[in-house]
């Protein structure tokens, strides 16, 4: 498979080593040096592009890819907010394909359907509030992360008394029906996403530690592969049928 790269840093350099080690052809790689690479004949040779940048560049560039034709493969977040209809509308009826995820982890994506099945068990037991922490290295733009906001999406679909999510501050009074999100920002933490339903009587904690951004890049370059294959808005919930 040809697979162009947009975004050169750690993560970008870490998906180049991994697709090469499983046989696939980086053609192209453009980062905020070379933007005019995307109409360059190397870039629309690609039959998929990886993209891990930043929440205000993720959009434009998957605009960009696809008007050469390139299905994209996206790490990004913080943008959805802003284009996520226009994304879904591009994909369900532009003819566009763009595979996102919060977190490529095959294991976060284990802990995500964990995560789900323990919110439908904890429906029946209001004895018990949940919140959330999110820990991350100190040049994560976005806060809470995006797996932190999927995360809190499978409770809340899953849990009655919770409508909404909300981003933890210090001395704020949080409404009963609203799940808090705490963010750290540490060192050179990959990610450390965890989930607390506390009663009177005890705690239930679940978390998942990130030991590399190794499992990110693997995760992404499975989702590439798929891709090749496949069309429209896919996520790591096509890819893994869990």
């Amino acid at each position: 498979m040809k697979i162009a790269l947009i975004g050169y840093g750690k993560m970008g350099r870490m998906v180049e080593e991994i697709a090469r080690e499983r046989g696939h052809e980086i053609v192209s790689i453009i980062d905020l040096d070379n933007q005019d690479d995307f109409g360059s004949e190397a870039f629309g040779s690609a039959d998929v592009a990886i993209e891990f940048t930043s929440p205000t560049a993720a959009y434009g560039n998957y605009v960009r890819a696809w008007e050469r034709g390139v299905k994209v493969v996206s790490g990004s977040t913080g943008w959805m907010v802003e284009h996520g209809e226009d994304v879904r509308k591009a994909c369900k009826e532009g003819g566009r394909t763009l595979f996102w995820a919060s977190n490529f982890s095959v294991g976060v994506a284990i802990f995500g359907a964990v995560n789900r099945y323990l919110a439908k068990l904890m429906n029946d037991f209001p004895q018990y509030d949940v919140h959330m922490e999110e820990t991350h290295h100190i040049h994560k733009l976005d806060a809470p992360s995006g797996t932190a906001i999927t995360l809190a999406e499978g409770i809340i679909e899953n849990v009655d008394r919770k409508s909404s999510w909300v981003k933890g501050e210090e001395n704020r009074p949080y409404d009963a029906g609203t799940l808090r999100v705490d963010s750290l920002r540490r060192g050179e933490v990959a990610g450390i996403h965890t989930v607390r339903w506390d009663s009177a009587a005890d705690c239930i904690t679940i978390s998942h530690d990130a030991h590399s951004r190794r499992g990110f890049a693997l995760g992404a370059v499975l989702a590439a592969e798929y891709t090749l294959e496949h069309e429209g808005l896919l996520t790591m919930e096509d890819l893994f049928d869990f």
